[in-house]
Parts: structure tokens; sequence; C-alpha cells
């Protein structure tokens, strides 16, 4: 792989809602790529987290986290966590969504596909983000979670992921 991609400090995160988070983040097509590092766990286990999804309507979506394991940085006091949820929506190649059991709550997650020309414009929506520090976490994390993720997919090293997270925090919070 090439050296790490730069890191940008657009956010693309945005709240629009009191307890919801939305990214936009264009990528490299086609869909039916983007689409696999959504639903298939070794891929998605590269840029986010593992876990068996059953790809059906009340099928058992679980994740794996290790992101010790995304990049060469490492924060040696988080380790592997597991979050239980139930697919809510599929349709294949479009839309994909499901909860995600916290301990401050239940929130869903929704991954859309878009086509635009060569790329996918992901949209990743997550709601039930009650607590403002729950919310800038996440805002951080699925900003260089879907960076990782463009990395890969454009064949270089992915960013860092806990030094990223930690920048992208601070950001969100002067933000919001």
């Amino acid at each position: 792989m090439n050296a790490p991609a730069a890191q940008h400090s657009t956010l693309h995160s945005t709240l629009v809602a009191p307890a919801t988070v939305r990214l936009e983040r264009l990528l490299p097509g086609p869909v039916e790529r983007v689409w696999a590092y959504i639903t298939e766990s070794k891929k998605r286990a590269t840029w986010f987290c593992g876990g068996e999804f059953e790809l059906r309507v009340g099928g058992r979506a679980e994740m794996q986290f290790d992101n010790n394991k995304l990049s060469r940085d490492h924060n040696k006091g988080s380790g592997p966590r597991t979050f239980e949820g139930v697919i809510t929506r599929l349709e294949p190649l479009r839309v994909l969504a499901h909860t995600m059991k916290w301990d401050s709550g239940d929130t869903e997650v929704t991954y859309e596909l878009s086509p635009r020309g060569k790329d996918v414009l992901l949209t990743i929506t997550h709601t039930g983000l009650s607590a403002r520090d729950v919310r800038l976490g996440v805002m951080g994390g699925w900003d260089v979670h879907t960076g990782i993720l463009a990395d890969v997919l454009n064949g270089v090293e992915p960013r860092p992921f806990w030094s990223t997270h930690a920048m992208l925090e601070k950001q969100y919070a002067a933000r919001f």
C-alpha cells in the first residue's frame, strides 16, 4: 500500500436533528463494491467492525469492534467490543439499516448508497444519540471510519484511527 492519506480538516458529519448525525462521503465505486464493504464481515472489519449481518429485515446484526486493527495507530486502553442489533431495512445495493444497542440506549444506523458517475455517495444517518459527548464521539467515529474506508478503496495505507478520531472529536466539539 502507499503512504497514509493526508489528514483533511473537512468535517463530513453534521447534526441534522437533536439526536441525529448524518455523514456524507464520496467513495470510489462501483456501488456493488461499496455495498460489499458494508455488508460482508471481513471487508467491513477493514474499516469499521466485523461481525455477521443476517441480511433480511429482522435479521441479527452483530458488530465486533477492534479499532486497534484498523491502522498502525493503537490505543492500549481500548480493546474489542461487541454490539448487537437487528436489521430494520434492506434494499440491496441501496439501503441497509440496523439497530445498535449501546449502554446509553438503542440507536439506529442507516447506510444509503447513491451512484455518482464512477463514484458512490455513502450517506450514513445515526439516530438515537441523545447525549452530547456520545454524538461528538460518533461524529468523529463515522468520519474516521469512512475515511479509512476511502483509504482502503483507494489502495492506500489507512489513516491512523485513534489520533485522527481525537482530532476530529475536538473539531466537532468546537463546532457543535
